[in-house]
């Protein structure tokens, strides 16, 4: 294994905000209903500090880079005041700068009760929202557990442009619990209708630990699905639609920080349960924090941490596990460029996957075929 050369490879940060108004069902995030259905002042000011005192721990892992792109996630990040994460970044970047066009993603729910105005978050130096609708259809909002309406998540759309946003992501779900192909396409619909840039579009998924995974809601069946998936990604491509990634579209520009977690780049992470991923010259490490808010209070920064190596025989699956993701792939270069590992070391592999029709014949990329991609698990198992 090569020596690593960390200065070549772009650092992001991730924020954890762990508070949600209400856990909803689906989720298995680390997210906790926030004490007494409101996010106190000094609750606030208590976990803003305690980041920053977090990151004062990562700033050697930069190794001279500066950040990237940030993305602000939870829980309901936007509980947080506009005037904390100014303070905040204000204090993070006296710490480490930031790049002068670095992307500030703020992750935001519709419900009114869950976000200062938006212009607020924008004058903070937020630069792009991701809004969590998951469906404009208010029965299918009830059986998810959220908060908003059909109207809130319209008019939250249209606030955030009017605030003078211009980069809106909309997370919405598909398959979801005696949803219709016509449902599913009309939410689709609506996104691009009321000014979303950028949709993260995926399919529900029942995961071990939620309340869906003891109550088993009745999901559409495969067939229901596979025309859902078909019509929606040909509806998005028609609308000009970049699906540059498995479950992300883009209209204008992709988004950079999530970019940088599929080209296998560096990501700093503070707060309860953040992970994150630091290249050292003599190793890739990945590392996550102490998960629950209270027990990320009460210790000093240097407990919260947990450290593991990804020894080179784990590497060449944590690279691909992200990069074959991307529907373009990545360049060959970054392999070596971000594992110390020798590309040629894949070489036979390669070839059998590429005689398969799993992978292009291209030499210069690592990127799978359309039939790759619909087969991307068992491609993945390979580099196991």
């Amino acid at each position: 294994m090569a020596d690593l050369h960390p200065a070549n490879i772009p650092l992001s940060l991730y924020i954890h905000m762990p508070w949600c108004v209400r856990k909803c069902p689906y989720c298995d995030f680390n997210s906790h209903a926030v004490p007494d259905g409101k996010l106190s002042l000094d609750l606030e000011q208590q976990y803003l500090q305690a980041l920053v005192e977090d990151f004062k721990t990562q700033v050697e892992f930069a190794q001279g880079r500066t950040i990237h792109s940030v993305f602000i996630g939870g829980g309901t990040p936007s509980l947080i005041s506009a005037q904390g994460y100014q303070w905040l970044f204000s204090q993070l970047k006296a710490l480490l700068p930031f790049e002068a066009s670095c992307e500030i993603t703020l992750e935001a729910n519709p419900g009114t009760v869950e976000h200062d105005p938006f212009a607020d978050y924008l004058a903070a130096g937020i630069n792009r929202l991701s809004i969590g609708v998951q469906s404009f259809n208010t029965e299918h909002l009830t059986k998810l557990g959220r908060i908003h309406s059909n109207a809130d998540a319209i008019s939250a759309i249209g606030l955030a442009r009017d605030a003078g946003f211009q980069r809106i992501n909309v997370d919405l779900m598909h398959g979801l619990s005696e949803q219709t192909l016509e449902q599913a396409l009309l939410d689709l619909k609506l996104a691009v209708d009321n000014g979303a840039t950028h949709i993260s579009w995926y399919q529900l998924t029942i995961e071990p630990n939620t309340v869906f995974f003891r109550t088993q809601p009745v999901l559409p069946v495969d067939d229901v699905l596979e025309e859902i998936q078909a019509q929606g990604e040909a509806y998005l491509k028609a609308q000009g639609f970049i699906n540059y990634e498995v479950s992300a579209w883009s209209k204008e520009l992709p988004s950079a920080h999530n970019l940088n977690y599929w080209q296998f780049g560096d990501y700093l992470a503070i707060g309860a349960g953040a992970h994150g991923k630091v290249t050292q010259p003599d190793g890739v490490y990945r590392f996550q924090k102490t998960r629950l808010p209270k027990d990320y209070l009460a210790k000093v920064p240097a407990e919260h941490v947990q450290f593991k190596r990804i020894e080179a025989d784990e590497l060449p699956f944590e690279f691909m596990m992200n990069a074959l993701r991307l529907n373009q792939g990545v360049d060959a270069k970054l392999y070596a460029e971000r594992t110390g590992l020798s590309f040629t070391g894949l070489d036979e592999l390669l070839s059998s996957l590429r005689a398969r029709k799993l992978m292009v014949e291209d030499q210069t990329r690592i990127s799978c075929t359309e039939q790759g991609h619909v087969f991307l698990n068992s491609v993945l198992e390979e580099f196991l």
